[in-house]
């Protein structure tokens, strides 16, 4: 445990419990807001006579933090830290515990717009390919196989996050319309077409095993029938992109990047690639536009004699 959880703030359990009951966030924006509030109480309470007061902090306090915060870690990390430090004053101005929140109308650092990482259709089919290659080569069981193939299929036949792929059972699949319907931020449903390829690795995958395949029953499952997580995800990944030979950057998100660049460069409209990504935002949808105009201009300047 860090020295920023050991001391127990009533106002930010309650906090945390709001975040994950009534918000419906994920666990991993709950534990990354808990955390810029214990990263700032200890700030607190080693610069100044702090009385464990959340209500008390000023906007001098608050300034000198983020400022502080830009020299030590990104520019993005101090956004998300401010991001989850505002909601917990929101929370406490609801809560009547606070009359203000010391981080409203403090300037932040400029973001610096990254385009998306993503892999060529032609990179992603070598890494599709990379578990039954490992198979043949005698190098992977049948059951890791079928079921890395399978997982390598929802994620880039179906854009979805890896934290929703996990949690997917049986009965948000509808076989009938190779469609799934999938929870994602923010508590928010939408619904995913799979692709005929993926449902046929999940057909042959349940049955090769015989798995059960009731309405609770995790898709993505371990020989026990227990839940796969992301991180064992994550770590199986990376010895497929070894074996495709592509870079081992490349995470289960990257292959979600990967999904909406193809589909805007093969045509699909900004709306579509907006609702099967379950943005809630249209603009950020459209930085996956960037990448398909930075390809198109990396060519032109390449390949055009006048560039």
């Amino acid at each position: 445990m860090s020295s920023e959880e050991q001391t127990v703030y009533p106002e930010l359990e309650r906090f945390s419990a709001h975040l994950a009951l009534e918000r419906r966030f994920s666990p991993n924006t709950v534990r990354n807001y808990r955390q810029a509030v214990c990263s700032f109480a200890l700030w607190l309470s080693l610069n100044g006579n702090w009385n464990g007061e959340f209500s008390g902090v000023r906007l001098e306090q608050a300034r000198a933090y983020v400022i502080e915060q830009g020299r030590r870690v990104s520019r993005r990390t101090v956004h998300n830290h401010v991001s989850g430090l505002r909601s917990f004053y929101r929370y406490l101005r609801r809560e009547g515990i606070a009359d203000t929140c010391p981080f409203t109308g403090i300037s932040l650092p400029k973001l610096e717009k990254a385009l998306p990482k993503f892999m060529s259709q032609e990179q992603m089919l070598r890494l599709l390919e990379a578990p039954g290659n490992l198979y043949k080569a005698g190098e992977l069981g049948q059951f890791e196989a079928l079921r890395d193939s399978l997982v390598l299929e929802f994620l880039y036949g179906g854009g979805l996050r890896v934290s929703e792929l996990c949690a997917l059972t049986y009965g948000d699949l509808d076989l009938p319309q190779c469609t799934a319907r999938v929870l994602g931020k923010g508590g928010k449903e939408r619904i995913c077409p799979l692709g005929s390829i993926a449902l046929r690795c999940l057909e042959a995958f349940a049955k090769c095993f015989d798995l059960s395949m009731g309405r609770t029953d995790p898709v993505i499952c371990e020989v026990g029938g227990q839940p796969m997580r992301p991180r064992k995800i994550q770590l199986s990944l990376k010895k497929y992109l070894a074996a495709a030979g592509l870079p081992g950057d490349m995470t289960p998100h990257k292959i979600r990047h990967s999904y909406a660049t193809h589909l805007l460069n093969n045509g699909a409209d900004l709306r579509s690639v907006q609702e099967l990504l379950g943005h809630a935002s249209l603009s950020t949808t459209q930085i996956y536009t960037h990448v398909g105009v930075s390809r198109l201009k990396s060519a032109h300047k390449q390949a055009h004699p006048r560039a």
